[in-house]
């Protein structure tokens, strides 16, 4: 039987700036990945968007970023250790704290934008990241794209690591995904969507921009919330992969009893 989870970038509203309806896009995911209040987010955006995940049974983690508010945490800032580390505790810290006071714990981190793709290519970002979850929780699991030194780096640091796999992206020979300045790298119909997550979750393949196949590890699918139409494309997905008897559920801590 093939599982697979389904996550979604959320909480990243702030002030009047509106990114996205989580409300629509929650009943059809596993996992959210909430702003921490650098990209995006701010307290009450938090608490609230916990409760949501609360609400329709989601797995709750956090999504830390450069502090880059007006940016939407896509610049990248050169950073050292301790100030990545110190990063990550702070934002990570501030949702546990509102999981916490909401009766839940974290299940994963997933960190955003700018920073997510350094730490998939950087192992000085990486290791730092996955050091910093190590000194919060050991337990918690750390998302990243599939084949990257984020993942290495948490393997290393003995977390649970999840492979990602994006379903609105499309991707290099390199198994890096296109950047968005290049044409090309957002998939805007959710059926080709949908194809490239079947051959994901089912071969362990996706074809690249280039029109190769390269080999990659679906254990978790993106579907990112800031796109237009993204609870709808969300649906597709989800059903188009239970109609193929793909089973959809969230990933599991290691202290967390599976059922």
């Amino acid at each position: 039987m093939i599982s697979v989870d389904l996550n979604c970038d959320m909480g990243e509203s702030w002030n009047e700036r509106i990114i996205g309806d989580d409300a629509a896009i929650m009943p059809y995911i596993t996992s959210a990945n909430i702003a921490c209040g650098y990209h995006g987010g701010n307290p009450s955006v938090m608490n609230n968007t916990v409760k949501l995940a609360q609400k329709w049974q989601v797995s709750i983690g956090a999504h830390p970023s450069f502090n880059d508010l007006n940016g939407f945490g896509r610049q990248e800032f050169a950073l050292g250790v301790d100030e990545i580390t110190h990063l990550i505790i702070y934002q990570v810290g501030a949702l546990q704290g509102f999981a916490k006071a909401n009766g839940s714990q974290l299940t994963h981190v997933k960190p955003h934008g700018a920073l997510y793709n350094l730490a998939a290519r950087n192992r000085h970002y990486a290791d730092a990241i996955a050091n910093a979850m190590v000194s919060l929780d050991p337990d918690l699991i750390l998302f990243g794209l599939s084949g990257s030194e984020l993942i290495h780096a948490g393997d290393a640091a003995g977390l649970k690591t999840c492979s990602e796999v994006f379903a609105d992206r499309s991707y290099r020979d390199d198994g890096s995904l296109t950047p968005r300045s290049e044409p090309g790298a957002m998939i805007a119909d959710p059926e080709i969507a949908l194809e490239q997550v079947l051959d994901m979750v089912t071969k362990g393949k996706v074809r690249s921009i280039a029109g190769n196949w390269i080999d990659i590890k679906a254990e978790t699918i993106c579907i990112h919330g800031d796109t237009e139409g993204a609870a709808a494309y969300a649906r597709i997905i989800r059903e188009g992969l239970i109609s193929r008897g793909i089973t959809i559920r969230s990933v599991k801590r290691r202290d967390e009893k599976i059922i």
